[in-house]
């Protein structure tokens, strides 16, 4: 008499694809829940207090170096040779001021080069270059 034997094969759980999708989960609840909180936020005018504390929060500069070489300073088109001026007036207003450089990688180095001596002439003391992340 013949006898049949089967393997019993036991069912199995994958955890690694569950791992994934939970930890795809956990990352776009986190993401959309600090958007939402931003969004949330109704403008109101608020009391004053003696006691009240300041925003710390530097306030940024942006100077962007476009591909044709013009500078624009926070979008305002700004000729290289008054760059310097309109630096010192916003040091002079406030003077922690970041300012981030936005070079085109396209742009021809001289040009973001002239952005930088102005920044320096000026006496800048928070600067900082944007990239983008990826490859070489």
């Amino acid at each position: 008499m013949r006898r049949n034997f089967h393997d019993v094969r036991e069912p199995l759980v994958m955890i690694v694809p569950m791992i994934d999708i939970m930890l795809f989960l956990l990352v776009f609840f986190m993401l959309s829940t600090m958007y939402m909180v931003n969004a949330s936020t109704v403008q109101v005018s608020l009391p004053q207090a003696a006691s009240a504390q300041q925003d710390t929060r530097p306030h940024i500069v942006s100077i962007t170096v476009t591909e044709d070489g013009k500078v624009l300073f926070d979008r305002d088109d700004e000729p290289t040779h008054e760059l310097t001026s309109r630096v010192k007036e916003q040091l002079n207003s406030d003077p922690d001021t970041v300012f981030v450089v936005r070079g085109d990688k396209k742009a021809d180095y001289q040009f973001v080069v002239g952005v930088f001596d102005a920044l320096k002439e000026a006496g800048t003391r928070h600067v900082s270059i944007a990239t983008e992340t990826g490859g070489v």
